[in-house]
């Protein structure tokens, strides 16, 4: 793919991924979905906090 480079180790296995930033640009939508999913399924194990007690904290807090 065009704009798009790999690191390899000395064993020739990609390792990391190099992005022009044009490249970027031209995919930021995608993107963002992707690394939503990917913070999403990392705090997939957090104990969920109910929307009541979100805006509880936030008006104790003076930014609701």
């Amino acid at each position: 793919m065009k704009g798009v480079s790999y690191i390899t180790n000395n064993k020739n296995r990609k390792t990391a991924v190099v992005i022009d930033l044009k490249t970027l640009k031209k995919y930021d939508e995608q993107l963002e979905d992707l690394f939503d999913m990917i913070i999403a399924e990392s705090r997939a194990e957090e104990p969920s906090v109910s929307w009541e007690m979100v805006k509880k904290n936030l008006k104790k807090k003076g930014k609701l």
